[in-house]
């Protein structure tokens, strides 16, 4: 058994991971391990752009920022939370800036700034110019400047090391095992602090935006610790992902201007929010979208409808709205702006639909896309244990995996990236300062025997069940009956199959009983994570007899804040899952109809 000692531990290498341990490293010896090469983690994906109140190019201010993060919320975040992040917004993005990061610019020089959906000037309530973008590469842009900045801090790097179990020792943490892909073999990672930044569990579902790689891990290892996860039943579907493939458009589509379109042509979001239109928070844009082709006006019939960026189109609404830019002159574009613009965007269109999105609308449906719930923190980045507040010492989560709640039970777009780069420096810096003060926890002899059984069980298993099927069912039943819209028949019958799942999930064998490169043996351990985390969703989901956010039911058509305003904690224990309750903090901003 190798075993190898940092003061700070990094799990993940996306942008809340690199962030973490660039600033942990700058007083604290530090490694990160990640399953992936750092930079082809997920953080890589994310296109349209970073939201912060710079006012660039019109008035902005952080409290506009977090009245719009609050209300996109339906009032499920965590007020103190999202106030700290959005105050916090404007100098973490000028630090980017200062690292290099190559935001796309405006005429003088200062960065450019797009609208997104749910962002408004609360004077006027039309849309804002608030999101920061580099094209639509701004997630690939975060994550290459923070990894050439680690690299430049000289961060310690384990590259395709997997991390499958958290070490503690009389409550505290100690570290973390990881299995090395290139050899099979098992390293404990000795610790003062662990930060898990692991990202989400888009998997979960059939039709998604999530690499393959997301399969929940950070969650489900800490779950099986004792570690409870927060508001798991909400998570949310993106309106505008590639049809059948999943593949995201961004919302900065919209913000150029993009409307969406049914089967007859019409414009239909002026039908479900009159004041923003195409620029409404997702939730609500993905229920309407649901709603037309229930209703028959899907396109041809079919499960999707029309995203329409091509510029007479854009100038035709524009000028309907009467839409100006900042400076006062009329909104308008052309093709070579939206070239300019978007040009990952027109090359998925081309590459996967055979689609010129400057001369044909681009079909697109909703996509399973980001988790508002997980390991539940503080905006400290510590790990809470229980409802009352207890922490773990040593234990930090930051990212798509951490839930503090800034999202509550939706998130505005812009948000994440804006997550990520908050609380993942802030991870970094707590981490570092809790390790200054802590001593190593003894290890214990057994610290990989847990992990040993997990795998062992993989390679012994009876070979009667394929890994590859499970998989399949799963995510069918989840789209089918935990997707946007839910009621009770239909989640218990998911929640009956998913456990039917589990049992069989026992008599899986991996076909390859190598050691080297056993990809096969991590995608079935894999598989496992994401049962859990669907078997935690669904009876959260189950429980909460409302609609609110992402967490949309027919049967419980409206939201119900006498009983429902209050944040979901889950216990995985002796075979089943325990649901306790814990209040939602409120500063300013009394709960109230959400309007757009």
């Amino acid at each position: 058994m190798k075993t190898h000692q940092y003061e700070v531990l990094i799990v993940g290498a996306g942008g809340a991971g690199l962030m973490a341990a660039l600033y942990a490293s700058r007083s604290a010896s530090t490694a990160v391990l990640s399953k992936l090469y750092p930079t082809r983690s997920h953080t890589g994906t994310a296109q349209g752009g970073v939201g912060a109140a710079l006012g660039n190019l019109e008035e902005d201010r952080p409290e506009w920022h977090t009245f719009d993060s609050v209300k996109g919320s339906d009032y499920l975040g965590d007020q103190d939370a999202i106030e700290f992040m959005c105050e916090a917004a404007p100098q973490v993005i000028y630090e980017l800036e200062h690292m290099g990061l190559p935001f796309s610019r405006n005429p003088d020089g200062t960065i450019a700034q797009r609208p997104f959906g749910g962002h408004t000037n609360n004077v006027t309530g039309k849309p804002v110019t608030r999101a920061c973008y580099a094209a639509d590469r701004t997630g690939h842009m975060i994550l290459q400047t923070l990894y050439q900045q680690c690299i430049k801090n000289k961060v310690t790097f384990f590259d395709e090391f997997h991390v499958v179990d958290l070490i503690t020792v009389n409550g505290s943490v100690a570290g973390v095992v990881a299995l090395e892909l290139a050899t099979g073999e098992m390293h404990v990672f000795h610790a003062k602090a662990v930060i898990f930044a692991t990202g989400g569990h888009g998997r979960v579902w059939d039709v998604t935006s999530n690499a393959y790689a997301y399969t929940g891990d950070g969650v489900a290892i800490t779950l099986r610790r004792g570690v409870p996860a927060e508001d798991m039943e909400f998570f949310q579907f993106h309106p505008t992902g590639i049809y059948r493939l999943g593949i995201l458009i961004t919302e900065g589509v919209r913000g150029e201007g993009g409307v969406l379109i049914n089967d007859k042509g019409e414009r239909f979001m002026e039908r479900y929010a009159p004041k923003v239109k195409d620029l409404a928070s997702r939730d609500v844009i993905s229920r309407a979208m649901y709603l037309e082709m229930q209703e028959g006006r899907g396109v041809g019939g079919k499960r999707y409808l029309y995203l329409d960026v091509r510029p007479e189109t854009v100038n035709k609404y524009a000028a309907l709205d009467n839409r100006t830019r900042p400076d006062g002159s009329p909104f308008r574009v052309t093709g070579e702006e939206i070239l300019a613009k978007l040009p990952d965007i027109i090359d998925f269109c081309h590459v996967y639909l055979g689609v010129d999105p400057v001369t044909q609308p681009m079909p697109v449906q909703q996509t399973a896309h980001y988790a508002m719930g997980g390991i539940p923190t503080n905006v400290h980045a510590e790990v809470y244990l229980d409802e009352k507040g207890a922490i773990m010492p040593g234990l930090y989560a930051a990212g798509e995996v951490a839930c503090v709640s800034v999202h509550g039970a939706n998130r505005l777009g812009t948000n994440s990236l804006l997550d990520i780069v908050v609380f993942g420096k802030e991870a970094g810096l707590r981490a570092a300062e809790f390790s200054g003060g802590a001593s190593f926890q003894p290890l214990p002899g057994d610290a990989a025997d847990f992990a040993r059984e997990q795998f062992a069980r993989l390679r012994d298993g009876s070979g009667t069940e394929k890994a590859a099927d499970i998989a399949r069912e799963m995510k069918t039943v989840m789209d089918d009956h935990v997707g946007v819209f839910r009621v009770k028949d239909g989640m218990q019958q998911a929640l009956d199959k998913i456990r039917l799942l589990k049992e069989r999930y026992k008599e899986v064998r991996a076909g390859d009983q190598g050691s080297a490169f056993n990809t096969d043996m991590l995608n079935i351990w894999e598989l496992s994570n994401l049962l859990d985390l669907a078997e935690v969703t669904t009876v959260s989901a189950l429980a909460r007899e409302e609609s609110r956010g992402g967490h949309a039911r027919d049967d419980f058509p409206q939201r119900d804040d006498k009983k429902w305003l209050k944040h979901t904690m889950a216990w995985m224990r002796e075979g089943d899952v325990k649901l306790r309750y814990k209040p939602v903090t409120i500063t300013k901003y009394q709960p109230k109809e959400r309007v757009y």
